[in-house]
């Protein structure tokens, strides 16, 4: 590509680029649920063996999931969110949120969580400085990528 046909510098690319694959955050929702050994991976996810274990590796090399050994005889390991993954479990309960009310009855919903409070999570983005909720209207993007507006690349 030309320089100037080059795609906006990006962090969700990026992010997408290790998580965006179809089962990626699947195999970290059932890891944060606490289910990180292959066979329940393969049967809460259905993803077939091959292009779990590719995806495995990826999100291990990634720093998202570590792999621990569990059984010497046969060796067998399960794979636990890093850091960096835990941080990507509030994407996974906004997306959940955002299924829930987008393609689901109220009374269809198939997993609800808890927070420590006692009442259902209802997930929220919030400015850490003034703690408001995001909404779209409160919110004012700046370019910072060399070359690049809002609107896409400057003249060259």
């Amino acid at each position: 590509m030309a320089p100037n046909e080059q795609p906006r510098p990006c962090s969700i690319a990026d992010t997408l680029a290790i998580v965006g694959e179809k089962y990626s955050l699947l195999v970290l929702r059932e890891a944060c649920l606490g289910n990180g050994r292959f066979d329940q991976l393969v049967r809460n996810i259905g993803a077939p063996r091959d292009i779990l274990a590719t995806r495995l590796r990826r999100l291990v090399d990634a720093g998202i999931l570590t792999k621990s050994l569990y059984s010497d005889r046969p060796q067998r390991f399960e794979y636990l969110p890093t850091q960096a993954g835990l941080e990507l479990e509030p994407l996974l309960m906004i997306l959940m949120a955002w299924g829930d009310r987008h393609l689901r009855a109220d009374d269809d919903r198939p997993m609800v969580i808890e927070h420590a409070c006692g009442n259902l999570l209802v997930p929220a983005v919030t400015c850490a400085a003034c703690g408001g909720t995001f909404r779209h209207e409160d919110i004012t993007s700046h370019a910072q990528a060399p070359g690049w507006t809002l609107k896409g690349p400057t003249a060259a």
